[in-house]
């Protein structure tokens, strides 16, 4: 989790942001599918070339280690770092402090500022049967492509029947959620999405969220799209704001039979939990043609040197036309590779372990922050970044893109496939270090060896 003060910087950042060049022109001849396509066959070394040296027209960048300088469990906070800074002389939170050394004392490579949120200082809309917190612009003004909601139903419990203006894609993270919606041709849907499965509903679509009783916590989730949870159109809400004889003439119904109907919304509430092998009712017009769930968790991850990566989007979850995912798993010690996502911002989530990400927002302007589990991360786009794992476990995230189709620039593949007497003009790199360049994406790198 951040500390406030690190929170707080968060308010000048679209100051910053509009400051720099726009980044949305980088080219977006990216392949369609680009990490999907990465195999885990050994990488092609790239040719060497006899280019003269170059001659160096700027100092060299700095080979010193910019590592974090404590831990969660280890080290004594200090906004030092070799000869620069000084202890801190008054009041202190060090908790805050031990989670974030990269704010507290930040690498020498860092500039400027960047943004970041954790869902432990989002506000808790409390409910009987279940709570909801969010992330938007109200907070991360930054991220205006995607906002995140999480949600918590217990057995039974209801998220209720609603609908929004925009699509809505989940993940879910524990215990079984059971969904239902019907679209535009009166064709229905319903099943039962485990954790690691994910659903997607189109803009407009009506559907529900209910909690089984598989697991005796219920179920929780991960909410994504493009706009505030509370401007979502609720069936109880909407029905409390019709005049009672309109709701009458539109049913066919005797004044008695909408007399019980709440007064006002119901968002959450508590509910008998439904059977595991529930059905639609059915249908004249039958059941939709392609289904709002995946099971996320059934596919085969593509595993690297460092990690694995599973990806999502509308060419394997044919209805998900609006947000891409990864799931991404990160080896201790490993890192996601330098890269950037050429026409699309990356909103992500940690699931579990600590994290280490700079981001790169050209003319000198790059910023470090750690995460743990729950924190929020938001890289706009073109924005270069790495995700490094720096625990001693297993560090898993989504990313997450509104976007129809996955897409990444590898840095290392980006120089493998450049001729090699540019990239020694620009780097001098030996001939040996230009041809162990991959001219296939590494993606996940394992430790240094």
């Amino acid at each position: 989790m951040l500390s406030i003060s690190s929170c707080l910087f968060t308010l000048h950042l679209a100051a910053l942001v509009a400051s720099v060049p726009a980044l949305s022109s980088v080219s977006s001849a990216a392949s369609a599918h680009a990490v999907s396509a990465v195999s885990s066959v050994a990488p092609v070394a790239s040719s060497t070339s006899s280019a003269a040296e170059p001659t160096a027209t700027v100092p060299f960048a700095s080979t010193n280690p910019n590592l974090p300088l404590w831990g969660l469990d280890s080290g004594d906070p200090e906004p030092v770092r070799g000869s620069l800074g000084a202890p801190i002389l008054g009041p202190d939170n060090i908790p805050m402090d031990h989670e974030n050394p990269d704010l507290f004392a930040p690498p020498t490579s860092d500039a400027g500022s960047v943004q970041v949120w954790p869902f432990s200082l989002s506000h808790n809309r409390l409910q009987t049967g279940g709570w909801a917190r969010q992330e938007n612009i109200g907070v991360l003004p930054m991220a205006t492509s995607i906002a995140g909601v999480n949600m918590r139903l217990e057995p039974g419990a209801i998220r209720e029947l609603h609908w929004h203006s925009t699509s809505e894609w989940a993940y879910v993270l524990s215990g079984t959620t059971q969904v239902t919606a019907v679209n535009a041709d009166g064709q229905n849907f319903l099943a039962n999405v485990g954790p690691g499965d994910l659903w997607f509903f189109p803009p407009g679509i009506p559907h529900s969220l209910q909690a089984t009783n598989e697991s005796a916590e219920g179920s929780e989730f991960l909410l994504a799209r493009r706009f505030h949870e509370d401007d979502t159109f609720l069936l109880t809400d909407w029905l409390a704001h019709v005049p009672a004889e309109v709701i009458q003439k539109n049913f066919q119904a005797n004044p008695e039979a909408f007399s019980h109907i709440p007064d006002q919304e119901l968002y959450i509430f508590p509910s008998t939990p439904p059977p595991i092998d529930a059905t639609a009712p059915s249908s004249p017009q039958g059941g939709v043609p392609n289904p709002y769930s995946f099971a996320m968790s059934q596919i085969n991850a593509t595993q690297h040197s460092g990690g694995t990566v599973k990806i999502v989007d509308s060419t394997t979850f044919t209805v998900s036309t609006t947000i891409a995912a990864a799931e991404v798993t990160v080896e201790p010690g490993a890192i996601r590779e330098l890269h950037w996502h050429p026409t699309m911002d990356e909103w992500s989530f940690f699931l579990e372990g600590q994290g280490r990400v700079t981001i790169f927002a050209a003319q000198g302007n790059a910023r470090t922050f750690d995460y743990q589990a729950g924190d929020i991360g938001f890289v706009p786009t073109a924005m270069g970044h790495y995700v490094e794992n720096i625990g001693n476990t297993t560090l898993k995230y989504l990313e997450l893109f509104n976007s129809d189709r996955f897409q990444d620039i590898s840095l290392n593949q980006w120089l493998a496939l450049t001729p090699p007497a540019l990239v020694k003009a620009h780097l001098q790199l030996s001939d040996q270090t230009i041809a162990s360049l991959s001219k296939t994406k590494p993606v996940v790198v394992g430790p240094s060896t």
